[in-house]
């Protein structure tokens, strides 16, 4: 019996290149340990499991190419076993602490075995390279990794100066290409920003689809005939998938969604601001009380009370919201197959680290709902976004209109009056890199050197997530700091440049703290046929 309708549950994983061997510690590298420990490495132990049982599944993940960077970068791969073996550490001075407490014994005594998992999971298993491990799940089938921007610059604030489009594409595709072995097909635009024009880039760099909100695809001309739940063709051919609301809805809202439940786990609560041992000290930063990973409380209510964390109890729980999504997907299905000419396509994306690192059951979450639509019914089948296109290729083509998935489905986030500012630098950089090209189109040694860390630089500095954390006002020093930096040494690359005189030992050490791109061309700002 085929399915009525598809699934596609698709996985942003994103974060900001932070990596500093200035120094021997730097609270923004646990951004990305946070990121390993809760997210990325259960995930690949979900679709471990799936795989051993014989589970059939399909699922969609963007893995960015400053993520792929540090997943294969050696200073963090070492930096991260260090990481896992002072949680290791600080988890026996608490298996100490708690060992006649009835309440939060058995939650040190999972953490204990959680951490112990991953550090086999990413030494022995894996040898420290996640990008390979899930490489394998994208040649077995089962995945499929599409790309972003280069740095996860926002799109439509950079078209003004179409050649920093055609550098974000083009460094994303060979870094895809680089480390997990073929050009990507598919592309999640950062923040999911369009602009029209973009498809025909994307169409050059052989991408056929990518993935826009509700309303990008809702308010295109003309109307889709099917709204969202089939993906329509661009004017350039690049197919535009669009987030079902209903689904997306279920799972990431603070107040309706899965996440808030009361029985799962507290992510506000830490023993960095909890426990006032010295093994727990031993993992803050400059003693400043910060998160550690190590979170003991379930969410219990709005209060302020916290009752202990029981994993059990939050699996039982991540269980029954996993039925209660598959449910909702085979009658969503039901209804639409009965007025659409063929399967409808429910498009589910979210930020993968809403996954293990907000809601820290989320990757159990997935496992039981692929578990249970692969055994429990026939209404709904998984797909990847490119199978859906290769059986049905026949697709009605309209124009989007500009938009994001940002508050307000525009551009407020990331042009407001916090990081406003920063645009008038990005887009003077950005002409006097093509400018450069053009006036230089063969560089060799020093001042091919200096011209391929201007571009990197420039890249680095377009990053959305600086103008993103400027909005939010969480880390506001650091996104200044870092995009103040990453024009200042653009600026001082340039100068080497027009003026002839070299300085070698600052070209070496800013290539080694921005190290990623290891292949950078600077004439990637030049707009021109891909190859």
């Amino acid at each position: 019996m085929s399915a009525k309708g598809f699934l596609a549950l698709v996985l942003h994983a994103h974060l900001p290149f932070v990596r500093h061997p200035e120094h021997n510690r730097f609270l923004e590298e646990d951004w990305f340990f946070e990121a390993l420990t809760e997210t990325y490495l259960p995930l690949l132990n979900v679709f471990e499991g799936l795989q051993r049982d014989n589970i059939f599944f399909r699922i969609t993940m963007s893995l960015t190419p400053p993520l792929l960077s540090m997943m294969t970068d050696p200073l963090l791969q070492q930096r991260y076993v260090r990481y896992l073996d002072e949680r290791l550490g600080a988890l026996e001075g608490e298996k100490l602490r708690t060992r006649n407490d009835s309440y939060f014994g058995p939650v040190v005594d999972f953490y204990c075995h959680f951490f112990q998992k991953l550090r086999k999971q990413y030494v022995d298993d894996y040898q420290c390279d996640v990008a390979q491990a899930f490489r394998r799940f994208m040649d077995s089938g089962s995945l499929e990794i599409i790309t972003c921007g280069a740095t996860h610059g926002y799109f439509p604030l950079l078209a003004n100066q179409e050649e920093s489009l055609y550098a974000q594409l083009s460094m994303a595709v060979r870094t895809h290409e680089r480390i997990l072995g073929q050009r990507p097909t598919g592309i999640w635009l950062p923040e999911c920003g369009y602009t029209p024009g973009v498809d025909r880039l994307l169409a050059e760099f052989g991408i056929d689809h990518f993935f826009l909100d509700s309303h990008g695809l809702l308010n295109a001309d003309p109307r889709p005939k099917y709204g969202v739940h089939r993906p329509a063709r661009t004017p350039a051919g690049p197919a535009a998938f669009a987030r079902d609301y209903e689904s997306s809805k279920q799972v990431w809202s603070a107040e309706e969604g899965y996440p808030g439940d009361t029985s799962y786990r507290e992510f506000y609560r830490d023993a960095g601001f909890d426990v006032q041992q010295p093994h727990i000290q031993s993992l803050l930063h400059a003693g400043i009380p910060t998160f550690t990973g190590l979170k003991y409380h379930r969410i219990t209510g709005k209060g302020d009370w916290k009752e202990p964390y029981h994993r059990g109890w939050a699996l039982e729980r991540a269980a029954e919201h996993a039925g209660n999504f598959m449910f909702n997907r085979q009658r969503q299905v039901e209804w639409l197959s009965s007025v659409l000419d063929r399967p409808p396509i429910i498009v589910a994306p979210y930020d993968a680290e809403l996954f293990g690192h907000w809601w820290f059951e989320g990757p159990q979450w997935i496992d039981f709902l692929f578990r249970k639509i692969a055994c429990d019914q026939d209404d709904v089948e998984t797909i990847t976004p490119r199978e859906y296109l290769d059986r049905y290729s026949d697709l009605q083509t309209v124009q989007p209109p500009e938009c994001s998935w940002g508050a307000g489905g525009f551009h407020e986030v990331w042009l407001n009056g916090n990081n406003d500012w920063i645009y008038p630098y990005l887009h003077d950089a950005a002409e006097q890199m093509s400018q450069l090209v053009r006036n230089i189109p063969d560089a060799q040694g020093d001042q091919r050197w200096a011209l391929d860390q201007a571009a990197r630089e420039l890249l680095l500095a377009q990053s959305s997530d600086w103008a993103f954390i400027m909005k939010t006002q969480t880390s506001v020093d650091y996104a200044v700091k870092r995009f103040k930096t990453h024009i200042h040494r653009f600026h001082r690359c340039v100068q080497m440049v027009t003026s002839g005189h070299y300085d070698v030992s600052y070209l070496k050490a800013v290539t080694e703290r921005d190290s990623l791109f290891p292949d950078m061309d600077y004439r990637i700002f030049q707009l021109r046929p891909c190859i």
